[in-house]
């Protein structure tokens, strides 16, 4: 009885041997992953660093520096006591909601259209929708100068249609930016909500329809809470686009418009100074990384960049 007892471990341990060995080779197998997807990321992740971080740590070092090299915070100090910069974070900020604003309003609609017409029919008029992809964004921006400007295509059919007796100022204001810059994010506003409105089952509608609910009801009630991660996706895009814009504001804008890469520009260009224009690329760079972050607290990032389907 007591070889019995002696042979019992000496058994036990001999059934999970085999399954120790098979959890080693597991594990190392799962290392032998590791490592092959850190060496084919490798290239990626130095590609990044190189043309990201290390110009983005560059930009935060000068903002720190004086003319001298010397540590200070002359930079940051500047933007905080003088009004200029509150008004131009002010510009940025009310430019880019505006825009934004006016994409809902005209993305919606028309990206609703495109969800609704046959595959073949939508596929054409997206076409015309991603037309401006196809042109430079400094030829879009020229082209709006030449139709809104006194003596423009727009004013004198205006004037010849008796719709108004004297030329508008439609440019280099904040009119013509606002026409420009929803020229160019309309698309961003339309191709997410587009993928998450047919994502939608249209069961879901007839259902509603079925339970006696009007068609203005089971949209409103069924149809835009499906279709709001598209919204989220779109308006998150095109604001923080927005935020840095140059080339329309700088040339429709008329210098009446001052948006902060403008002003980064003007620093570089006109004042030969890097340290204020890293600063002012920091506190932008800070305020966008704070917009993401409260976009991933308040409206779950992963649902906004995966639409409906997730």
């Amino acid at each position: 009885m007591a070889q019995g007892l002696s042979n019992g471990p000496s058994r036990a341990s001999a059934a999970t041997a085999p399954l120790e060995l098979h959890t080693r080779g597991l594990a190392a197998d799962e290392r032998r992953e590791r490592w092959a997807l850190l060496g084919l990321s490798a290239p990626a992740v130095l590609l990044v660093t190189v043309a990201m971080v290390l110009p983005v740590a560059w930009l935060f070092s000068l903002s720190f520096l004086d003319d001298a090299g010397r540590l200070t915070l002359e930079h940051y100090r500047r933007m905080w006591e003088q009004p200029s910069y509150a008004r131009i974070f002010g510009t940025t900020f009310r430019v880019s909601a505006l825009t934004t604003l006016i994409c809902i309003a005209l993305g919606y609609p028309l990206a609703y259209a495109l969800s609704q017409m046959p595959r073949r029919a939508a596929n054409l008029c997206m076409i015309a929708v991603l037309l401006p992809f196809w042109t430079s964004l400094l030829v879009r921006t020229y082209a709006w100068l030449v139709l809104l400007q006194r003596k423009g295509l727009v004013n004198q059919w205006g004037m010849e249609l008796g719709w108004w007796s004297e030329p508008l100022a439609l440019v280099h204001n904040l009119t013509g930016t606002l026409l420009g810059m929803v020229h160019v994010m309309l698309p961003f506003m339309v191709l997410p909500l587009l993928g998450a409105m047919r994502a939608i089952d249209g069961d879901y509608l007839k259902a509603a329809a079925s339970l006696g609910a009007a068609p203005a009801r089971a949209f409103r009630t069924v149809f835009l809470p499906l279709s709001l991660p598209g919204l989220a996706a779109g308006t998150l895009i095109v604001f923080i686009l927005c935020l840095g814009f140059y080339v329309t504001p700088a040339v429709l804008g008329g210098g009446k418009v001052i948006m902060v890469s403008n002003q980064i520009a003007n620093d570089i260009e006109l004042f030969f100074n890097w340290g204020a224009a890293s600063a002012l690329g920091a506190v932008l760079l800070v305020a966008t990384l704070a917009l993401l972050w409260l976009a991933t607290r308040m409206l779950r990032l992963e649902r906004v960049l995966g639409g409906a389907q997730a």
